[in-house]
């Protein structure tokens, strides 16, 4: 079993919390030391963010840390070696990198997959990869024991949720807004409707990204869902704290910490 199931095994109820980090944003020094605040304020997993030049499921903040990470000159190469980095300290906390198909393209499926695992990464989630053109990619992912994980929409078919929840590994992503990524205003009464439809279809936990920002959202759509996804307001407040490594890391740390608690505080 992968990090992510065991993890997902481990959790027997309580839900799970993954965050978000664009690699190398705002400098590349701090990313892994944010990695383990991540952790040790609570979340169960880490969604690292590949630098992309076109990354069109994002709103503005996230959008403006990959040009901020590009201006860095992160590469995918660079991605693995802060992965390679976390997992001198920590072997047990999944990580799974987010990004596009092109880097990958360029890199070659295998070799990508290939180094993906040496570096000690567990998964992937490619925004613009759809599952009818991933198995190519797919095969050599499941070579090297790495998850593929695919996302659910509000506009997802019933036919086409069953295919998806049927592919994706480690667990499913629902994007709870039909949007880009920051927004806001998330319909919690949808989500619940939306995830009743979901659960006959897949036997892995459905977590909800896309408008959770802090304790409240997490906790109405936690009510509903396996865990959420926290990403455009934690790089919001790296942003807001570029300058100053303590600020940014005390922020970011009180931030999840706040979700974690308002998570746990629906199972008990």
């Amino acid at each position: 079993m992968s990090r992510l199931g065991n993890k997902f095994a481990e959790l027997t109820g309580r839900k799970a919390l993954l965050a978000y980090l664009v690699a190398g944003d705002p400098i590349k020094e701090v990313t892994v030391d944010l990695m383990h605040t991540l952790v040790a304020a609570g979340v169960d997993g880490i969604e690292l963010g590949v630098p992309f030049s076109d990354p069109e499921a994002e709103g503005p903040v996230i959008q403006l840390a990959h040009e901020r990470a590009l201006a860095n000159q992160i590469s995918l190469a660079d991605c693995f070696k802060m992965v390679s980095e976390f997992r001198e300290q920590n072997q047990h906390t999944p990580v799974i990198l987010m990004g596009y198909l092109n880097p990958i393209e360029s890199m070659g499926y295998e070799v990508f997959a290939e180094r993906s695992a040496t570096a000690g990464a567990d998964g992937m989630i490619i925004v613009n990869l759809p599952p009818e053109e991933a198995v190519d990619l797919s095969g050599s992912l499941e070579r090297h024991d790495l998850d593929l994980v695919y996302l659910l929409a509000p506009t997802t078919t019933d036919a086409r949720a069953e295919m998806i929840c049927g592919k994706s590994r480690g667990f499913v992503y629902y994007v709870s807004l039909k949007g880009t990524t920051g927004a806001a205003n998330i319909d919690v009464d949808d989500v619940e409707r939306k995830l009743a439809r979901f659960r006959s279809m897949s036997t892995l936990p459905i977590l909800v990204g896309f408008g959770i920002r802090d304790g409240k959202t997490a906790a109405g759509v936690g009510q509903h869902a396996d865990g959420v996804v926290v990403g455009s307001a934690i790089v919001d407040l790296v942003a807001k704290n570029a300058t100053d490594p303590a600020n940014m890391t005390s922020a970011v740390s009180s931030l999840v910490s706040e979700i974690r608690l308002a998570l746990d505080d629906l199972t008990g």
